[in-house]
Order: structure tokens, then sequence, then C-alpha cells
């Protein structure tokens, strides 16, 4: 971190992407730098949050978030619960209030949730005194994932202003869009949303990205390729003729990807259907960063941890 930087998150919770201000994210970002290089030491560990305790309440399934931020904890000593939905008192019929006020009174200080309602980790956060940390709700956001997206462009590209950024899949259903739209438009970049007509409602224009249906176009001079999860379990509907009509129209394939820029970057929030979405061969080449969006997985979250429950720097107004 800059020392002549002042730190600016004000925030007791981080709900979304849509409440910060520009100088909040870029401060996650800057402390993000920190955290990485506690990951590249021999022993992945500070003192920084011992003696706190986050627990992990996810209601859906989840490899990376999941993982991230259990990891995320333990590497700045906090002590970490995962919470399983399948042995939990939910199955019994407890309601989500009762569940969160009974990990409350066991004196925790975090909560970090994913749920499949949108607005769930925001009705928690009305009631509950922890930290409450969106890891996914529903259709709406999914803010550490756009951190950690913001934080991988700037690493390839030095820069995220004036990049053009091309989002394509599956938009309707997706958090990660939402995130990365608010994220990136905030930090100036150009956003171009791709997908179905059925999968990309016009209404997205009015929160500042452009829309395009053909992928081929939308591909031209693009810095950033941001392929999409066909999220089939929150369509209710047929949203298109087949798999395999979905797979010629918008499949990213090695012809298709050199419309983009030569420099241009690939990237996936995961898990990757290969073959649908993307060439099996794209998502393993060197313009795929894929992995290193996993990598900086762990330290977008270290930097939340750090800033909602350990930075000194921070002043609480929430």
């Amino acid at each position: 971190m800059n020392p002549e930087t002042p730190l600016t998150f004000r925030h007791y919770h981080l709900l979304g992407i849509e409440d910060l201000e520009t100088s909040e994210i870029l401060t996650i970002l800057e402390t993000a730098d920190s955290m990485a290089e506690i990951s590249r030491r021999d022993i992945k560990k500070v003192p920084t949050l011992r003696g706190k305790t986050v627990v992990n309440l996810f209601f859906e399934p989840s490899t990376r978030t999941r993982s991230s931020f259990e990891l995320a904890a333990k590497r700045l000593s906090a002590d970490i619960i995962n919470f399983s939905l399948s042995a939990s008192s939910v199955v019994k019929g407890e309601t989500l209030k009762d569940t969160v006020r009974n990990l409350e009174a066991m004196a925790i200080d975090a909560l970090v949730v994913r749920h499949s309602s949108s607005g769930a980790p925001h009705y928690i956060a009305s009631f509950c005194r922890s930290h409450v940390i969106n890891a996914g709700d529903g259709t709406h956001e999914h803010p550490t994932q756009a951190l950690l997206d913001a934080y991988t462009i700037k690493q390839y590209k030095k820069r995220i202003k004036g990049l053009k950024v091309v989002i394509v899949g599956d938009i309707l259903h997706s958090r990660v869009a939402r995130s990365n739209l608010f994220l990136l438009r905030k930090l100036g970049a150009e956003v171009v949303l791709c997908g179905p007509p059925t999968l990309l409602p016009l209404e997205f224009s009015k929160l500042g990205a452009k829309i395009e249906f053909n992928l081929d176009k939308a591909l031209v001079g693009a810095d950033v390729v941001m392929m999409l999860r066909l999220q089939r379990e929150r369509q209710k509907a047929n949203y298109f003729p087949s798999i395999r009509e979905y797979r010629q129209l918008y499949c990213l394939t090695q012809e298709r990807f050199k419309l983009a820029k030569k420099d241009a970057i690939i990237m996936h929030p995961g898990p990757i259907n290969r073959g649908i979405e993307i060439d099996s061969a794209l998502a393993d080449s060197v313009q795929s960063v894929i992995l290193r969006q996993v990598e900086n997985g762990v330290a977008i979250r270290m930097a939340v941890l750090y800033l909602l429950l350990g930075g000194k720097e921070r002043e609480s107004s929430d």
C-alpha cells in the first residue's frame, strides 16, 4: 500500500458494488497488493485478524468463492466456520433470521453470505451486528468477483479506463455481469454486453452498457473478453432453441477470438462449460487469465476482510 495514498473505506458491510465510491474500489484493489505479497511467502500467514471469527454461510454450492474466503480468513489468522446447509437446522425448517441470530449468539465477527435469493445479504445486514459480505445473491450481485476481475485486468493491462470489455453469455441471470458492469463503468471502461436477445434485456443499456447480440461484432477491438456460464439452474423457461445453436452463435472459438485485439485477455468466473461457452484450447491458452482470477480471489477477499475487520485506516460510518 502506498503510504501517501489515504485509504478510504467507510462501509460496515460489503453488499454490492453499486453503492461503492470509486475511491473505495481503488482502496480495496490497492490493499489487495499487500495481501497478494503474503500469499507469495513461505509462511502464508499474518496475525492481523487473530481472535476474529468468520462464518461462511453458503446456501448454494461453491468451489472458488467459498475456498478463497476460507483461505483469506486463515491467512489473516481468523477462525473460520464453514456452514453446511445439509447438516444445519435449516433442513428442519429454521428460518434464515433464526439461523443468523443463533450464529451471532456465538460471538462471531463476520458472515460471508451466498444465497439463491436476491437481497438476502441485505436482509441479514438489516438486523445483524456482524459484518456481512455478499458472496453472491441470486441474480443480483457478486461484488468480490467483480473486484478480483478488475484487479486481474489491471495486472495485465496496467489500467482499466478506456478499455473495451466484452461480457458474453447469460447476462439475464448473471450477478457477475451486474457487479462487473457497475465496477468497470465506475473505473472508466467501455462495457459491451453480448448474448441472445432472450438473455440480454435492453434495460441493461440504462446502466451504461452497450448492447450487442452479434458476438463477432462485439469482439472487434476488444481488450478483455469475459465469458459467462449458462446458468441453466436459474432458467425457468427455454431461452434458446438448443445448446447446439447457442454454441454456434456465442461460443468463443479461436477463429472468433482473432477479432479482438492481439493482446486481448480471456476471462471466466467459473465453472467453465468447455465447448459451450469457450473452446477448451482457448480456456487453456496463454491469453487465458482464468487461473490468475482464482489466485487473485484470495488477495481480494483478504483485502475485504482486512478493511472490514482489521483495517486501522478504515473509518466506519455505516
